[in-house]
C-alpha cells in the first residue's frame, strides 16, 4: 500500500512550496487509529496552512485537510475497530497534525466519530467543518428560543462555506433568511439555496455611528466578524440570538453595550475544533437527519489533491463558492 499526500514543506529560505508525493503509511501508538481516508474536504484554514500562517501551522513538512471520512485500517483503541465507519474533523489535525489530504491519516481516539449511516462519505465532508459549524450555529438559534415565528435571519458571508450551508439549513426549518454576500452574481445561486432577500456587502459593511437601529432580525449568524457583525447587532430584535464564528472581514468587534442592556441581545460564541465530542456527535446526527439539505450538489465541487493549489487560490483571494470536498 501507499500513501499520496499533498505535502507543504518550508525551504531554507523561508518560502513555503507545495505538492503530491508518496510518504510512509503512519504508525499508529497506543489508543490511536490509521484511517484510510475516502474523502476530505477544503476550508479556509487548510489554504491557509497551504502558504505556511503561522496561526495555522508552525511544523513542516506538513500535510493539509482538517476534515476526514474513511474506514479505521488499524486500531489501538477499544472504541473502534478496523472496518468502522469514522470521520474526524478539527481539534489538532490537518493544523500541526498532518491531515486528511493523503491516503492514510493516524489520529488519537479521542477525536474519532462513528459516520451516521443515513449519510455518505462524500456528503459528510461536504458538510465538514464548515457543515459542523453551521449546524453548531443553528442549533444555538433554536435552543434559544429563535422560531420561524420569530422573525427574519440574517445571514452573513453567505456564499461561503458556512454562510451557503446555513442558509440551505434554516430555509429546510422553515426560517425567512436575508443573505449578505459581497457576489452581485451569486444572488441567483442563493436565492435557489433559500435566501428570501440578498443584501450585498457594500451596502451593509457601513460604519453608523447609531448605537442602535430599528429592529428587524431574531437571529443573526455571522460568519465574518467586524463591523458586519457590529451593524447586526444593532438591529437585533428585543431577545435576539446572534452567533460568531469566523474573521475573514475582521478580528475586531467595536460595538457598544446598548443591544445587550436594552434589548436583550445575545451574542454567542461557535467554537467547531475543540467543542466536546458529544456535541459534535449530535450535531452530525442532526446534518443526516432533520438538518440533511437537498442542496448539497448545488453547492459542492469535487476534486482531488492535484487540482488543491488552485482551489487553495481561489479559497485565498476570495472567489470561492460553496463547498469543496476532495476524493482521496
Amino acid at each position: 500500500m501507499t500513501n499520496k499526500a499533498f505535502i507543504v514543506n518550508k525551504t531554507d529560505e523561508g518560502k513555503f512550496i507545495s505538492g503530491i508525493d508518496e510518504i510512509k503509511i503512519p504508525t499508529i501508538g497506543e489508543n490511536e487509529v490509521l484511517i484510510k481516508v475516502s474523502y476530505s474536504s477544503l476550508n479556509f484554514k487548510d489554504a491557509l496552512s497551504s502558504v505556511g500562517n503561522p496561526g495555522v501551522t508552525r511544523n513542516f513538512p506538513h500535510v493539509t485537510g482538517i476534515d476526514v471520512a474513511g474506514v479505521i485500517q488499524a486500531s489501538n483503541a477499544s472504541d473502534f475497530k478496523k472496518g468502522d465507519e469514522v470521520l474526524v474533523t478539527g481539534y489538532d489535525m490537518g493544523m500541526n497534525s498532518d491531515g486528511g489530504h493523503q491516503s492514510f491519516v493516524k489520529v488519537p481516539a479521542s477525536w474519532v466519530v462513528k459516520k451516521p449511516f443515513e449519510i455518505t462519505d462524500k456528503e459528510i465532508m461536504t458538510y465538514g467543518t464548515a457543515g459542523l459549524t453551521a449546524g453548531l450555529s443553528v442549533n444555538e438559534l433554536l435552543n434559544n428560543g429563535v422560531t420561524p415565528e420569530s422573525g427574519e435571519i440574517l445571514v452573513t458571508g453567505a456564499t461561503g462555506g458556512v454562510g451557503s450551508i446555513t442558509v440551505s439549513i434554516l430555509s429546510k426549518l422553515g426560517f425567512d433568511i436575508v443573505a449578505i454576500s459581497g457576489k452581485e452574481d451569486k444572488i441567483p445561486f442563493l436565492k435557489e439555496l433559500g435566501a428570501k432577500e440578498v443584501i450585498l456587502r457594500k451596502d451593509f459593511d457601513v460604519e453608523n455611528k447609531k448605537p442602535m437601529n430599528r429592529e428587524r432580525f431574531a437571529g443573526v449568524i455571522d460568519t465574518v466578524g467586524g463591523n458586519i457583525l457590529a451593524e447586526a447587532l444593532k438591529v437585533l430584535k428585543y431577545d435576539g440570538v446572534a452567533t460568531c464564528c469566523g474573521l475573514t472581514s475582521s478580528f475586531e468587534l467595536n460595538t457598544n453595550v446598548f443591544p445587550f442592556i436594552l434589548r436583550g441581545a445575545r451574542l454567542i460564541g461557535i467554537d467547531s475544533v475543540e467543542c466536546k465530542i458529544e456535541k459534535k456527535i449530535a450535531v452530525w446526527n442532526k446534518l443526516a437527519n432533520e438538518f440533511s439539505i437537498d442542496s448539497l450538489t448545488e453547492i459542492t465541487n469535487e476534486i482531488t489533491l492535484e487540482d488543491l493549489p488552485e482551489a487553495y487560490k481561489a479559497l485565498l483571494d476570495g472567489k470561492a463558492v460553496g463547498r469543496y470536498v476532495v476524493k482521496i
